[in-house]
């Protein structure tokens, strides 16, 4: 290689340098939709790609929102993990919005149901104290846990929601819970067909907490 290809592939080679630093500074500024749930969004089961908060991002792009989404879930993850967990992913993130998906694994393994609501409270307090936006996505249990437990399951979400004032899924499986053929054979963990209605369950009350539309920005 003379010295004018060394040159010139050295000039290549800085302007690509330039514009990965370009595009790293870009996604550190872009304002961060953070997920901390359990299996359901960690998308247990599934491809690559093809859980709901992996569409999500898609969809967010595709609309041209600036926001990147930063998938903190864990399976097998409960409100006690996601508590002790959530400072650290605040001070890293920033987050502008942040949705809560957790309670499942307390209530299957039949936790107190007082320290789920604490643990919960908590963590939506701890991030609207940092300035993020909380979205909070409800579960229910089923009948074989008695009903005295399962209604009290299910309303601590919206008592969180109401005393915390924020946005709130009441049932993230609505409108599907109930069809075995859109579960895994586990009957806990949705399949790859149900991911975009958990998205569609997601986006009427997330949308709201991103800001303007795009088209106004």
């Amino acid at each position: 290689m003379d010295r004018r290809s060394t040159c010139s592939f050295r000039r290549v080679l800085a302007l690509i340098a330039a514009a990965l630093a370009c595009s790293a500074a870009i996604a550190q500024t872009a304002p961060v939709v953070l997920v901390v749930g359990d299996s359901i969004s960690a998308g247990y089961g599934l491809a690559s790609g093809a859980g709901w908060v992996s569409l999500l991002e898609k969809k967010l792009a595709a609309e041209r929102y600036p926001h990147r989404v930063v998938n903190a879930s864990i399976s097998g993850d409960t409100t006690a993990g996601g508590r002790e967990r959530l400072p650290a992913l605040l001070r890293r993130y920033h987050p502008e919005v942040t949705v809560i998906e957790l309670g499942g694994n307390d209530g299957l393994r039949g936790g107190n149901l007082d320290a789920m609501r604490d643990n919960l409270d908590a963590m939506a307090a701890a991030t609207q104290k940092a300035g993020s936006r909380v979205l909070l996505l409800g579960i229910r249990l089923p009948p074989n846990y008695g009903p005295a437990y399962v209604q009290r399951f299910a309303a601590i979400f919206s008592e969180v929601a109401k005393t915390r004032k924020a946005a709130l899924v009441p049932f993230l499986f609505e409108g599907f819970g109930e069809d075995n053929a859109m579960f895994q054979s586990d009957r806990i963990h949705p399949g790859a067909a149900a991911q975009p209605r958990l998205l569609g369950n997601v986006w009427p009350a997330l949308e709201p907490l991103l800001g303007a539309p795009p088209k106004q920005r």
